[in-house]
């Protein structure tokens, strides 16, 4: 049974991921924790609902959507890192 989600398994751990830096982008934008939390708990039930009844037509597509989930986490990552730099650089001089 679990053979038929496998192509979707780097999206389920990269997605984990993905909530971290967009915690992280929160935490140094200066976003109250409280609603950062209570935001990513209401995604990710949205993710879950969205899984849950949608995985058999998005099975077919299953190679696209890794791609573009991967592509996305990679420019979230990157931006979060630069956004840091940037906050950094504000806060002690250089990096």
């Amino acid at each position: 049974m679990l053979e038929q989600y496998l192509p979707f398994m780097g999206l389920i751990i990269f997605g984990n991921i993905e909530n971290l830096i967009l915690a992280s982008q929160g935490v140094v934008g200066g976003v109250n924790p409280k609603i950062l939390g209570g935001l990513s708990i209401a995604v990710v039930i949205i993710w879950l609902l969205i899984g849950f009844f949608a995985t058999d037509v998005a099975m077919q597509y299953s190679n696209y959507i890794t791609f573009i989930g991967g592509f996305a986490i990679f420019v979230l990552g990157l931006k979060s890192v630069i956004d840091a730099l940037k906050h950094i650089r504000e806060t002690k001089g250089s990096a």
